[in-house]
């Protein structure tokens, strides 16, 4: 295990954070806001902390090619090191270091959690500090799952190796390659829905904010009433495309740039997506006319934005959703655990996950029907590997009991059934809202317990590593020569 490249690469990172804190600092400055020596600080902080540990690595470093190994433990270790000291603005503003560190850790997570109240009263900076975060994790969270989780062969994350794979089709023949298109795409994307946000009524502040957060799908608003304060129809149109976008996998849009927009369609996850996120809108709109009387446009509205935002992982919210009934309720609870597609900002199980679980129920079926009959599982016209099959459902079974871990941990931390499921389940998926008072659409975060916080700041964490991670960091196997 060579520390030192983890080392050089964890100081460049700190220094690059360091120069997007100069952002918000350089707003609150224009505003005239004390706030931007809070910010300077945190920033010569981090910029301090980030040259030592680049400057105490080899000048060979730089050249070191990060193997497998350091790549898993660089990508756990820039979670928590980099979550850390983007809590030190938040600090700055007196909140303590728990609801700092939980608000970092959201951001960077595109989780959407938030533990800050009377947002429309806050200075631009830390709310663009907060934007920020949450566009930066998720490019991290794309090229995390493109080039470095296929090569845990767990979870079924090895279909979509674009590297060192004979199985895998090659995109681009150089991990950098791959990586510069993914960034170039996410940047266009922003860029694209700032323009639309912008055009359609947000102010260029607000736009290039709800920018950042609706294509990493982390739902931060600058406003207390999410995405419903700005109450107009097109927004919410515009929105739920961005969402919808930024739940696809981009490797494929990058293939749809030279093989045309049918590429998309022809991914399996894609359509699978599509085909979830239209049905179970229909029906909750269907819902709402008949339980509420809301008028059918309206209601296909409603439902559409408020189920792209949930599997999608995003948590935008125009309308208190648990308010629907029952059934809507219900509805949304499940949507919380799906998810959108591998190689996505989304968070969830992933559509895929579900897919292969789908085809291997239908396999044992028909097994028992006629047991001699010899069945291939294929996956987007491929035959799947002999290991996916099983790594589809460890992770899965894996998944569940860590919900059901950490909503015990909360149960014992004195919250309520309800919210301790909820909450676990959300801050797994990174989906952001749950369930009841405390963290339902319309709750407040802030009123759970430190130790609650630090809890679900670790859910999120692990869901971002995609559980396996951490197991695999966890073997003595891995740390041997």
């Amino acid at each position: 295990m060579e520390f030192r490249r983890i080392t050089f690469t964890i100081g460049v990172l700190l220094c690059g954070l360091a120069m997007a804190m100069l952002l918000p600092a350089s707003i609150d400055l224009i505003d005239s806001n004390l706030d931007w020596q809070v910010f300077a600080f945190a920033s010569g902080a981090t910029f301090f902390v980030g040259s030592l540990l680049s400057l105490t690595a080899p000048l060979d470093a730089v050249s070191m090619e990060v193997g497998v190994r350091e790549g898993f433990l660089l990508t756990t270790l820039t979670w928590i090191i980099i979550s850390a000291f983007s809590a030190l603005p938040f600090v700055g503003l007196g909140i303590g270091y728990s609801d700092a560190y939980f608000e970092a850790m959201s951001g960077l997570t595109t989780t959407g959690a938030t533990v800050l109240v009377q947002l429309d009263h806050l200075p631009r900076g830390i709310l663009l500090w907060r934007s920020i975060l949450q566009g930066l994790g998720g490019l991290g969270i794309i090229v995390t799952a493109i080039v470095m989780l296929p090569f845990l062969r767990v979870g079924g994350m090895q279909l979509f190796q674009t590297e060192s794979s004979e199985r895998s089709e090659k995109t681009f023949p150089r991990a950098a390659q791959l990586i510069s298109a993914t960034a170039g795409i996410y940047g266009l994307l922003i860029v694209a829905c700032a323009i639309t946000y912008a055009v359609l009524g947000m102010t260029s502040f607000d736009a290039f904010c709800h920018a950042l957060t609706t294509l990493s799908t982390g739902g931060f608003s600058t406003h207390d009433k999410s995405f419903g304060f700005f109450q107009s129809t097109s927004l919410e149109w515009v929105s739920i495309l961005f969402m919808v976008l930024g739940s696809l996998p981009f490797v494929v849009m990058i293939k749809s740039l030279n093989g045309g927009p049918t590429v998309l369609w022809k991914d399996e996850q894609v359509r699978g997506l599509v085909i979830l996120l239209v049905t179970v809108s229909l029906l909750l709109a269907i819902w709402l006319t008949l339980t509420r009387g809301t008028p059918f446009l309206e209601a296909i509205l409603s439902s559409t934005f408020n189920v792209v935002s949930v599997v999608s992982t995003t948590g935008y919210v125009i309308e208190d959703y648990t308010l629907w009934g029952s059934f809507a309720i219900g509805m949304f609870f499940l949507l919380t655990f799906i998810g959108g597609c591998a190689g996505s900002t989304s968070g969830g199980m992933k559509i895929y996950r579900l897919q292969i679980a789908k085809s291997l129920v239908g396999d044992h079926f028909e097994r028992l029907v006629s047991p001699h009959r010899v069945l291939t599982l294929r996956y987007n016209g491929r035959r799947l590997p002999a290991d996916v099959p099983f790594s589809v459902i460890v992770f899965l079974a894996i998944y569940m009991a860590s919900i059901g871990i950490f909503t015990v941990l909360l149960s014992v931390l004195g919250l309520d059934l309800v919210t301790s499921l909820s909450s676990a389940a959300t801050s797994l998926g990174n989906v952001g809202p749950g369930l009841g008072d405390i963290v339902g659409p319309a709750g407040n975060f802030s009123t759970l317990p430190n130790s609650a916080k630090w809890v679900l700041s670790m859910a999120m964490l692990l869901g971002r590593l995609e559980l396996f991670t951490v197991l695999v960091l966890s073997r003595p196997e891995f740390w041997q020569a």
